[in-house]
């Protein structure tokens, strides 16, 4: 569908800034054009018109860290530190969730991400054939990198998982789902292995890459014991900083996504900045788990690209990217205090063009800006909370709800239009979701 989107405030979070009045005009799920709606609005008398007086208009958010299909896991293991959290409680649950558990987990997810202005999520777990997180994804219509948790003690399934994914869905929905290497964290993955998947992600790139990069998705600093959890594992020597010893098993590079990086050491930071490693800053997550803050400031004036993810719906609660972008931008205050610490305008970066480079996906998304896919959100500031109005990023960032969002467009295709979705009934993904939760509950039993 061809339109234009005109009347509104576009917040392109690029070259032409803030355009009062503004119009975009969409062909071909491309931006073609984007100025003022008096210069734009006559130009394109053939194209389906969309008001949006009384909206913002601004690119979707994009949430670089998720576990999609944790979802299904929302509440079930609250108020623990991140070690008994997993060990005691999710991964032992997880061992009987089916590919039907991971897809129904990755439905509700993408929903609820789509609800809140989300159209890009970043989502690393457990890839099986026939029902998974891609498949979710696809059915939605949200764009998407879908990676395969990877770990030690599964080698061979993990390789063999990962081509499959790849083979199956790498470019797949014009270009929306693209997947990623995971190793889920330097104290679960042994050294060898690192770097075997370091070559298994070139050899993946070499034969998939022409669809879009593969990219590299890691825990990484999480808590500030993990170097002693990497020498307790695997009995390695950690003499320096987390990071440190990855950039010691070359396998850094611009294609890698540190999240969470909690724990950094002054070298630390100097890798990111000196490899180009992207980072996930997870705040939510991490206070919830008492993980620790990440020196977030220091990091983006060294260099380091930062973006921001949710974390799962099992260690947030929420798949909320306002609530995320807002509590960053206040979190790195407070503990500062410094109120010019991290403004509105960098928060929001953050969550848009910063995202859309960590994925490796900047050239196509991640602002409003002619050449670039159509993933657009309408937020409607016709609200109490939302009144009056001075500047529209600082009331994105610090007043915007998820529930603001009326219209969200992905690739030039509306999936949410005045907060209804086109596609398909949500009550059928709600049912689904609690009757999964029932069904992995009987299995423990």
């Amino acid at each position: 569908m061809d339109f234009i989107v005109y009347g509104g405030t576009i917040v392109t979070v690029g070259s032409k800034g803030v355009i009062r009045d503004g119009a975009l005009v969409v062909q071909d799920g491309e931006i073609i054009d984007v100025g003022k709606t008096v210069d734009l609005k006559g130009k394109y008398p053939r194209y389906e018109r969309i008001r949006a007086d009384g909206k913002v208009v601004m690119p979707g958010l994009i949430n670089t860290h998720q576990h999609a299909a944790m979802s299904l896991l929302r509440g079930y293991a609250d108020d623990y530190p991140l070690k008994v959290w997993l060990e005691e409680w999710i991964w032992p649950l997880e061992k009987h969730m089916t590919g039907h558990d991971i897809y129904v987990g990755a439905l509700l997810t993408a929903v609820e991400s789509i609800l809140g202005g989300i159209t890009t999520v970043n989502s690393m777990y457990h890839y099986v054939e026939g029902e998974n997180e891609a498949k979710a994804f696809a059915e939605v219509g949200i764009r998407g990198v879908i990676g395969h948790v990877c770990f030690s003690w599964r080698r061979e399934d993990d390789v063999k998982a990962l081509w499959n994914l790849a083979r199956r869905w790498h470019g797949e929905l014009n270009g929306r789902i693209r997947v990623s290497v995971d190793p889920h964290a330097p104290y679960t993955v042994d050294p060898d292995y690192m770097v075997d998947l370091r070559m298994l992600a070139d050899d993946l790139n070499e034969k998939y890459g022409s669809s879009g990069p593969i990219i590299w998705h890691i825990h990484v600093a999480e808590t500030g014991d993990e170097a002693e959890k990497i020498r307790e594992a695997f009995n390695v020597d950690v003499k320096g900083g987390v990071v440190e010893y990855l950039d010691s098993l070359n396998v850094l590079g611009r294609d890698v996504l540190a999240v969470h990086c909690v724990s950094l050491t002054s070298r630390d930071i100097e890798i990111l900045a000196e490899r180009g490693v992207s980072v996930s800053h997870n705040p939510v997550s991490n206070l919830k788990l008492a993980s620790g803050i990440s020196p977030v400031p220091r990091m983006l004036r060294e260099g380091v690209n930062v973006s921001l993810g949710t974390d799962s719906s099992s260690s947030n609660n929420v798949s909320d990217m306002f609530e995320v972008t807002k509590i960053a931008a206040l979190l790195h205050k407070g503990v500062s205090k410094d109120p010019t610490v991290l403004p509105a305008e960098d928060a929001l970066r953050m969550a848009t063009v910063n995202g859309a480079k960590a994925l490796l996906w900047h050239d196509k998304i991640g602002s409003l800006e002619v050449g670039k896919r159509a993933d657009i959100i309408l937020l409607d500031f016709r609200k109490p909370h939302l009144t009056p109005l001075y500047n529209e990023v600082s009331h994105i960032v610090y007043s915007a709800r998820s529930s603001d969002v009326d219209t969200v467009i992905v690739d030039g295709e509306i999936l949410l239009e005045n907060r209804r979705f086109v596609r398909f009934d949500v009550e059928d993904v709600l049912e689904a979701a609690e009757e999964a939760r029932r069904n992995l509950l009987s299995r423990i039993e």
